[in-house]
């Protein structure tokens, strides 16, 4: 299991176009994918969990990927995430 923390940077935190490229992006990984956030686990696979965590532009989020691809997973994540989902 590999974990980081990144600060959401897209003015318009995770709306629907980021939190859906971000979905299937993560969706093509064999490991899981969890956003934590406000004390709340959120599967990055599930546009429906990404909108619902309502994670704003400047909010810290814990990346944390589990499983055999875990560290191209968390590093495709947080380069996504610090690139502003391209936005």
């Amino acid at each position: 299991m590999v974990s980081k923390k990144v600060t959401l940077v897209n003015a318009q935190g995770f709306h629907m176009r980021p939190a859906s490229v971000f979905a299937q992006a993560m969706a093509k990984y064999t490991s899981s994918v969890t956003i934590k956030f406000n004390g709340n686990d959120y599967n990055a696979k599930s546009l429906l969990n990404i909108i619902a965590a309502c994670i704003k532009c400047g909010s810290e989020i814990e990346l944390v990927c589990d499983g055999p691809d875990e560290n191209d997973a968390l590093a495709e994540a947080v380069q996504m995430i610090e690139s502003g989902l391209g936005e």
